[in-house]
């Protein structure tokens, strides 16, 4: 069985769970043909109805410069039927230049991002509740191993790794991943307060009536995290996040927040100020939507993608933006924007007060 027939196995049977007559939306672009291939051969075995759209290059681009006002404020009535309608969606990052997007005109954006936001919270809300099952995942492209200082080979073999391919049963290896996640869950619900310290970061914030949830792969592949919504107004203290991250094709890294009942006060960035200059003018981006740790070991090194940087063993990452609805958070906004921070070297955390991890790892 080639790699991407087993990879296609795991979307549609682990992370999608098809089953007969579901209708499910594959997105990615030419260059994932290969994979895209496989997981329609797959979920037509299951006997779902797989519909596939694929991108061509600097097809967001050419859009993002040349649309007029109206068009930027039209809403596709194929993507509105897909949302309202599909029973599940898969997208395969698949990118062919990560840097297309980096020069789009801001008004546009934001402009683009506000007559999407319907779509994006109804999105969101049937996910939540669990009548459209969505996962997201990457396949191997130039553009990607690139970013991530790797040669195409090398990063194949990263990607593979970190989803669990090379296992003889790659679903049953993220089935034991669930199991000891669930473990950690089920301490954390039980708790009501948590504190992240380490060298440059001394933040706490409850999380009361909030719910950790188990990301054991089905959402995203690959995955490796526990996450929750933090009460928005209790966020309080510094937090320091040392990972780069990439914002719509820019970079930005050494970002630290002082926070204040919730509301970040104060902001910068050791590279990239512009650009968190104009998240934070954002509607929503100055309130915290997720508080994470990652899990997957497998995952070891920063690739300047979210994916698979969020989920690095032994990190943390907060996201400022929109809120998670099915961990209880609130915060709306047009942006979910995750930030990361090691905590392999003194790191700690603290769950009403006890110490339940040091040094990158769970001591519960």
């Amino acid at each position: 069985m080639n790699i991407e027939s087993k990879y296609a196995k795991l979307l549609v049977n682990y992370c999608l769970e098809l089953k007969p007559d579901d209708k499910v939306h594959i997105q990615s672009s030419t260059l994932a043909e290969p994979l895209v291939r496989e997981i329609y051969k797959e979920a037509i075995k299951v006997g779902a109805h797989p519909e596939v759209s694929l991108d061509f290059r600097e097809s967001n681009r050419i859009y993002m410069e040349h649309a007029q006002e109206h068009q930027l404020k039209y809403v596709s009535p194929i993507k509105d039927m897909i949302i309202k309608d599909f029973d599940a969606t898969l997208y395969i990052r698949a990118p062919f230049n990560l840097r297309e997007d980096s020069s789009i005109d801001s008004v546009k954006r934001k402009i683009r991002s506000e007559a999407t936001n319907g779509l994006n919270q109804l999105f969101s809300k049937r996910t939540a509740e669990g009548s459209l099952t969505r996962s997201l995942c990457q396949y191997p492209t130039n553009a990607s191993a690139q970013e991530a200082g790797m040669s195409l080979e090398e990063y194949q073999q990263f990607v593979y790794q970190a989803c669990h391919l090379y296992a003889d049963d790659p679903a049953a290896a993220w089935l034991r991943i669930r199991k000891e996640q669930q473990r950690i869950v089920d301490h954390l619900n039980k708790c009501k307060k948590i504190h992240y310290k380490s060298a440059k970061t001394d933040i706490k914030f409850s999380i009361d009536g909030r719910t950790w949830i188990n990301s054991d792969g089905r959402v995203n592949m690959p995955s490796g995290e526990v996450f929750t919504g933090p009460v928005e107004d209790s966020v309080q203290g510094v937090v320091h996040f040392d990972y780069p991250s990439i914002y719509l094709g820019r970079e930005v890294r050494g970002v630290t927040f002082e926070v204040d009942k919730g509301e970040i006060k104060k902001w910068s960035a050791e590279v990239g100020q512009d650009v968190l200059d104009e998240v934070m003018s954002l509607k929503g981006a100055r309130y915290f939507g997720e508080a994470a740790i990652g899990t997957n070991y497998n995952i070891q090194r920063a690739t300047k993608n979210i994916l698979f940087d969020e989920k690095i063993g032994g990190t943390i990452h907060m996201a400022v933006g929109q809120s998670y609805i099915q961990t209880g958070g609130k915060n709306q906004s047009v942006i979910h924007w995750d930030l990361i921070s090691n905590m392999k070297d003194g790191g700690q955390i603290y769950a009403d007060d006890e110490l339940i991890y040091q040094d990158g790892k769970f001591i519960i």
